[in-house]
This record gives structure tokens, C-alpha cells and sequence, in this order.
């Protein structure tokens, strides 16, 4: 299932940002599997559910403190975090609990879909049945506080994916390097392979597979609805890529942007032909999922009719705060897989009006900057195998929109995002920290920026339609 994990949480306090649900802040915020639900939690007056198309409250439970909600499809089959190590399983139309489960640590995310539930810790991943709620597996994982974790909606692709980084300490007749004082404790165990990525099968409940996404830490990560491709991005958000499962082949590279962001959210449409992508930018990057014979001849064709898939995002237990540009920060386009199926050429960048000097001498920078690797990858393409023209020249965005922020005098920091495509419309589903949900037109043909709809609040129901874009 696709839920997006909690990007408004970090530590101890549950604490979504300056919007208000039944008088308290929200804690977390979700879509369902196949993106028919948004759901808005409050920290101290319970939670609502509402539908999507149209946008409408369905439920509503003013008791309880819920700190982490996730949903099974359109079911009324709910989990609820009531406090940091305590879940509770219940079912909203007769109001009746089904089951109480307690946990020795905090609960970092849960994920479900039709035959498991997957409870996350910061050491460990619990695999429920979720038929009869019988503990079947338990896998113990070097520390993820941010509780990264995904889970296929399809029950027969049952597909978990989790980072995996080896810790490898010294062995005690290691030598101390000269700088450490004698009889000192210091540790240097350091993670090896920080960016690579464990398959699970979670009905057969064996490991199927590892793969090396990146050089960095993981720093988000998508199923699509059929539990067969892997979006993957790094701490550092500059470069995205795409995996099939469970080969591990390396099918798309993407470039979200020059500087570091943290990834909010990854999540693909129904027919798994588009990717959208959330940032701390606080734009949402649209790439188009397509080999090289389709490029330029309009939309892929659907692969697929199942419903969508996309997990929340545990994005606010990430450092907001942007890095300068480090020397791995093109970690990802070091790290060219021989296995890329399809090369990523270049797609038309797209334009953006800038709105200060500053802005603008930096996008003409940038324009001259991609103009120049261009060229250059254009000129050495026809000498250089597939996967190194991948490296140097990933695909950019098809389409995007920038999220207007409503309150820009506001401390609470970056403005955080959930993102889907609509499972019945060319429309992206943007809900952000803020308690607002934009849906905006897509042209599916052109791409280029999207057009606001209209907004709706998930605090007081619907909201305003027909909204302009703001600059």
C-alpha cells in the first residue's frame, strides 16, 4: 500500500506545524493505497477521514490522542498510534476495536496492504498477517530513525523494500590510527554500502534481493501499485532513480535539481507511466516513466489498471535546513548501474519566471550550466556505452508545480508535502503541513507548469475553488 509516511513528526512530540484539527496541530497526514482517502490526524482531539473525488468528510472521531493513522484501501479497517509504543487496530463503522498491540520501542511508521501490516521501529520491522493479526516475521535493521520503508499495495507482488547499510566495526587487533590517544575507547565503525536497499518478498517472507541504489544514505523511497518498480532517492534529493523488481535493473535516472533538498514524498501514478516527487524546494517535480522509443511521441501508453500505490513520507524527522553543495552530492550520477535499460536523454527544461534579479541570474546560470553538459554528453554520446550517457545526462522533469505558501511569515520552518496523481484525472493531489490540499490540471501532452483547480482544507472541510496560481 502507498501511504505516505509521516513527514510531520520528529522525536518524541508528535507536532505537524501551524495548522489546527479540533483545536490541535496535526500530527500526520496520509493518502490511502490508491489515493480515494486523505487523511488528517489531530495531536490531542482524535482524527477525520476524507474522500478525495469528491472532497468530502467521511468519518470524524473527536476522542484520543492519534499520533499516526494508516488505512487499508477505502475499508474501514483503520491503525491508530495512541501513544509512542501502544497501536490500536479498529473498525470506524461500528466503532469497534479489533485488536491492541504493544511494542518495545517507538513507533516509527506501519504499512499495510491486503494480506500484511508492517510495523516499523528504529531497530527492527515487524510483518503482521493482517487476516488474523498473528506476528509472522520479525527483521532486525541497523538503526532507520527516519523509518524508511515501503510496501507494495499488490498482494501478489507482496514486496517490502527498507535501507540496509552494513556497520562494519574494527576488529579488536585492528590498528588505531596514530591520532588517537593509547587506551582510547573511540569507536570508527562506520556504514558501508549507506545507499543500498533490501527486497523482501513479505508473503514468502525471504529476502529476494539487494540493490545498490546510491552512495549516500537512502533518503526516500516508492513501490508502485504492482510491487515492480523502486523509486529511490538519496539524503542529498538531487538524483532520482528508478529500479524493476525484483531484478534490481536500473531502468530511469532523473535529476530533481542542482542543490541538496530532503525528499518529502515519491510516489507513481495508476498506470506507473509518471513519477511526482516533493521537496523541501517546495516544488513537485512530475518525471515521465518512458524508454527511448516512446520519447517524443506523446504519453506511454498504460501498463497497468491497478490502483495506484504511494506510502507517507517520515519527512519531518529529517533536518530541514539546506547543506552547501558537497562532493558526493552528484554521488548518484557517480554510480552508473551497467544493467540501465534505457538512455536518459535530455528533455526540454522547462522555464520558470523568476520573480527577483537573484533568481533569475541564478536560473540563467543554471540554463547555461545544463546547456554546457548537454552539449558535452551530445558530442561523447556516440562514443560512449548507454550507461555512461545515463550518468552524464539524466532525464529532468516532464512537469511541476509550485506550492504557494499561504502563511510566508510563518517560523515554522520548510513547508511540508504529500503528493499523488489522481487514480480517475489528469490532477495532482498536493496536501501540505499547512492543512491545504491543491489539485492541480496536468496537460499529460506538454507537461509544463500545472494549473491550480482548487483547494480544499482539511481542517474545515471544503474549502476555496477555483483558486489562482501563486507566484
Amino acid at each position: 500500500m502507498f501511504i505516505l509516511r509521516s513527514f510531520f513528526r520528529r522525536g518524541p512530540d508528535l507536532i505537524l506545524g501551524p495548522g489546527a484539527v479540533f483545536g490541535a496541530v496535526m500530527n500526520y497526514i496520509t493518502f490511502n493505497q490508491d489515493f480515494s482517502q486523505v487523511v488528517g490526524v489531530a495531536a490531542r482531539s482524535g482524527f477525520r477521514l476524507y474522500s478525495t473525488e469528491p472532497f468530502s468528510k467521511r468519518y470524524q472521531n473527536n476522542e484520543g490522542d492519534v499520533g499516526m493513522l494508516e488505512m487499508l484501501f477505502s475499508t474501514t479497517l483503520v491503525a491508530l498510534v495512541l501513544s509512542p509504543r501502544f497501536l490500536r487496530i479498529m473498525n470506524t463503522q461500528r466503532g469497534t476495536t479489533i485488536c491492541d498491540l504493544t511494542f518495545p520501542s517507538k513507533i516509527n511508521a506501519m504499512r499495510m496492504n491486503r494480506k500484511r501490516m508492517v510495523v516499523v521501529l528504529e531497530g527492527a520491522i515487524y510483518i503482521y498477517d493482517i487476516g488474523n493479526m498473528k506476528l509472522l516475521h520479525q527483521i532486525d535493521t541497523p538503526p532507520n530513525p527516519h523509518a524508511l520503508c515501503a510496501l507494495s499495495p499488490s498482494s501478489e507482488n507482496n514486496i517490502l523494500a527498507y535501507p540496509c547499510p552494513l556497520i562494519v566495526s574494527p576488529s579488536s587487533n585492528t590498528k588505531k590510527p596514530s591520532h588517537v590517544p593509547p587506551g582510547s575507547q573511540a569507536s570508527h565503525a562506520a556504514p558501508q554500502n549507506a545507499g543500498h536497499v533490501r527486497i523482501f518478498d513479505a508473503t514468502t517472507l525471504e529476502s529476494v534481493n539487494t540493490i545498490e541504489a546510491h552512495q549516500s544514505a537512502i533518503g526516500c523511497l516508492a513501490l508502485n501499485s504492482d510491487g515492480t518498480l523502486l523509486a529511490t532517492a538519496s539524503e542529498k534529493g538531487t538524483v532520482i532513480r528508478v529500479f524493476a523488481i525484483p531484478s534490481g535493473e536500473n531502468l530511469f535516472q532523473f535529476r530533481r535539481g542542482t542543490l541538496p533538498a530532503h525528499i518529502y514524498n515519491m510516489s507513481f501514478n495508476a498506470t506507473s507511466t509518471l513519477l511526482c516527487v516533493s521537496s523541501a524546494s517546495e516544488t513537485v517535480h512530475i518525471f515521465k516513466l518512458v524508454n527511448t522509443a516512446q520519447r517524443g511521441s506523446g504519453p506511454a501508453s498504460p501498463t497497468s489498471e491497478r490502483p495506484p500505490h504511494s506510502r507517507s513520507v517520515s519527512a519531518s524527522s529529517f533536518n530541514d535546513t539546506s547543506s552547501p553543495r558537497s562532493q558526493n552530492d552528484d554521488d548518484d550520477l557517480a554510480l552508473s548501474r551497467a544493467s540501465s535499460a534505457s538512455p536518459a536523454t535530455g528533455v526540454p527544461t522547462l522555464e520558470r519566471k523568476p520573480s527577483t534579479f537573484a533568481e533569475g541570474l541564478a536560473s540563467r546560470f543554471r540554463q547555461v550550466s545544463q546547456g554546457m553538459v548537454s552539449n558535452v554528453s551530445s558530442r561523447m554520446g556516440s562514443y560512449l556505452p548507454t550507461s555512461i550517457t545515463t550518468a552524464l545526462e539524466p532525464q529532468r522533469d516532464f512537469a511541476h508545480v509550485k506550492i504557494p505558501k499561504t502563511s510566508p511569515n510563518n517560523n515554522t520552518g520548510p513547508m511540508r508535502s504529500i503528493v499523488a496523481m489522481s487514480p480517475n484525472h489528469p490532477q495532482l493531489m498536493v496536501v501540505t503541513s499547512e492543512g491545504l490540499m491543491g489539485v492541480y490540471n496536468i496537460d499529460l501532452e506538454r507537461g509544463g507548469e500545472g494549473i491550480l483547480e482548487r483547494q480544499e482544507s482539511v481542517f474545515e472541510g471544503p474549502g476555496r475553488r477555483g483558486v489562482g496560481t501563486e507566484e
